[in-house]
């Protein structure tokens, strides 16, 4: 029987799991704070359902299809936005929900790709240009409180679109003439302008560097509407006339947060229509903020090792436990907790013995310092 996962899935343990759970718990109490609320859908969808209009996106070719004993075709859910679809119908205008779990591709395997990821994402279904602004204000804060130097750009499909409307671009190369202009952060220009070539759109090069050019265009105005409340949230967002966003269904503002730190987008997202409605949303990906960001995870304050005094342990730790992370040890020999306590980076242990019990005074060693000292149980609470 093989033990080990299955090719592109990982197991998360000690610091490298606190690490995650601490960032979702941020990530988490800052959608609460702008008004979001939680929802949970399931993991497993029809596949139609899933697929829905978008089968020519790459996400969406890369789906993990079931079946189940009834043959009825299934899949897993590829990201957690399409639900939306289903939950949002009996909500109240504008719906503000947040959703954090797993999603799942079946795509190739790399070394920091892998085929079960974990979003977190904040949707607003019924939106406006100024919920464009709050969401990028939402990722600078996020991006904040994790220690992560980052820049947001952003553009705007409409605009996009009324420039490959001018250029006469066909409508059956629209899709990827956008799907080029978006990989001029990553590849020369000189192989861009290769790729536009064959649907002779080369000459958008020449608008996409130079932004001032954008301006005499109808949709700019939502560009300078989304600044401006990109000032009333005092967060910057640079305008970036080449940023596309690879999923069809955008159809407004699109942003991404980069860092120096690495050559990948650190998270995403943009306006959509859902059920008819204009709607926004963003989506980080734990996974990549995990190699970013600055926190330490929280480690268990005491670790209370008994000595034959059961009892008393469990009542100091229990006491402790109001305020403080606590492991409890009764059937461990001193230096087998010491040496527990190390490994964990426990910050300190209190011996409870006959000895500690008697004189009402309890020893704390701490493991960082190497440090003991006794304090009576009053001095210890104190």
């Amino acid at each position: 029987m093989k033990t080990e996962t299955a090719k592109g899935f990982k197991d998360y343990l000690g610091e490298e799991a606190e690490k995650r759970e601490k960032i979702t718990e941020i990530i988490k109490e800052v959608f609460k704070s702008y008004g979001f609320e939680p929802a949970e859908t399931p993991i497993i969808e029809y596949e139609e359902f899933v697929k829905g209009d978008n089968e020519k996106d790459e996400a969406v070719s890369d789906i993990f299809k079931l079946e189940d004993k009834g043959k009825r075709k299934l899949a897993l859910r590829y990201e957690l936005t399409f639900s939306l679809k289903r939950i949002a119908k009996q909500q109240k205008i504008p719906y503000r929900r947040y959703q954090i779990g797993s999603v799942f591709r079946d795509e190739p395997v790399s070394a920091n790709r892998f085929r079960q990821f974990t979003q977190a994402d904040a949707d607003i279904i019924g939106s406006s240009l100024k919920d464009d602004a709050e969401i990028m204000k939402i990722a600078s804060d996020v991006m904040e409180k994790l220690g992560i130097k980052c820049e947001i750009f952003f553009n705007n499909r409409k605009l996009l679109n009324e420039i490959l409307e001018e250029l006469k671009i066909q409508k059956k190369d629209k899709s990827q003439v956008l799907k080029e202009i978006d990989k001029l952060d990553k590849l020369p220009e000189k192989q861009v302008a290769g790729a536009l070539k064959k649907f002779n759109a080369e000459k958008i090069l020449g608008i996409m560097k130079n932004p001032e050019k954008c301006r005499r265009y109808s949709f700019y105005r939502e560009i300078e509407e989304v600044e401006k409340f990109c000032r009333f949230f005092n967060v910057r967002a640079i305008f970036l006339p080449s940023l596309a966003r690879g999923l069809s269904y955008y159809n407004g503002t699109v942003f991404e947060i980069k860092t120096k730190e690495i050559k990948e987008t650190i998270t995403a997202g943009g306006s959509y229509t859902f059920n008819n409605i204009q709607s926004t949303g963003i989506s980080f990906g734990i996974d990549r903020i995990s190699q970013l960001a600055k926190i330490e995870p929280d480690k268990i304050d005491y670790l209370v090792l008994s000595i034959g005094k059961d009892k008393e342990a469990v009542k100091i730790a229990e006491k402790l436990r109001t305020d403080r992370k606590v492991q409890l040890m009764m059937d461990k020999s001193p230096s087998k907790a010491l040496d527990y306590a190390n490994s964990k980076k426990i910050k300190n242990v209190v011996f409870v013995g006959e000895d500690e019990v008697k004189k009402k005074k309890f020893k704390i060693k701490n493991m960082e310092t190497g440090k003991e000292i006794f304090l009576s149980e009053k001095e210890f609470f104190d």
